[in-house]
């Protein structure tokens, strides 16, 4: 018997955006009720929206696009790491975690959980800073994910976006860990195919066999 677990935010007009960014645009273009054969809702948003993957392409001007990432990179054991003790995920906050030493791919849960609430978007989130970044990639992570709308610190986004992109590492940010106990899981993301976009939105889960 397996749990499922949903870590994708549900999308909405009222789900907050980096400022900026567009809001996501949900509008009932057909409606059964006004006489149409069917139902037809119209979508509109930027591609970082919501629980969403950053490619390469989205920091590296000669990085690979989303519908370049392999998917195997994003299907496999993941490890939830309980961070909600702390204001920023450092190096030295990781040398102290409780990290498996062949963990491949870390979601992080931090106390970025409650900002899903409020409908305004938040500068003090939890983020990964550029010393944090170096020890995942000297670490060999491979998948990075984060509770919010961005693995970087708001302030200067750029550093730690290039360490693990430039690595290899692929980044979920987004994600919506609030009912997840940490331990370890099967992940399953599949990011939407979006041809030469430097991001999509995507569909996490995370299975426990029980």
């Amino acid at each position: 018997m397996s749990l499922i677990y949903d870590i994708s935010v549900p999308v909405s007009p009222r789900l907050p955006v980096w400022p900026g960014d567009p809001a996501p645009m949900l509008e009932r273009y057909q409606s059964m009720e006004q006489g149409a054969e069917a139902n037809l809702t119209r979508f509109a948003a930027g591609v970082h929206v919501g629980t969403h993957i950053d490619a390469p392409l989205h920091f590296l001007a000669d990085g690979a696009p989303v519908d370049a990432i392999p998917l195997e990179q994003l299907i496999g054991p993941a490890e939830v790491i309980s961070l909600t003790h702390v204001n920023a995920i450092t190096a030295e906050v990781l040398t102290q975690a409780a990290i498996p030493a062949d963990a491949q791919r870390l979601l992080f849960k931090t106390r970025n959980a409650s900002l899903w609430r409020e409908p305004a978007f938040r500068r003090d989130y939890v983020a990964i800073t550029p010393d944090g970044a170096e020890w995942l990639v000297t670490h060999g992570v491979r998948v990075v994910g984060i509770d919010y709308l961005s693995v970087a610190p708001f302030e200067d986004p750029v550093p730690t976006h290039r360490i693990l992109l430039s690595a290899g590492v692929v980044l979920i940010e987004g994600l919506y860990l609030n009912e997840v106990p940490p331990g370890r899981y099967t992940l399953y993301c599949l990011p939407l195919r979006l041809q030469g976009a430097e991001g999509a939105p995507a569909r996490a889960i995370l299975v426990k066999e029980t």
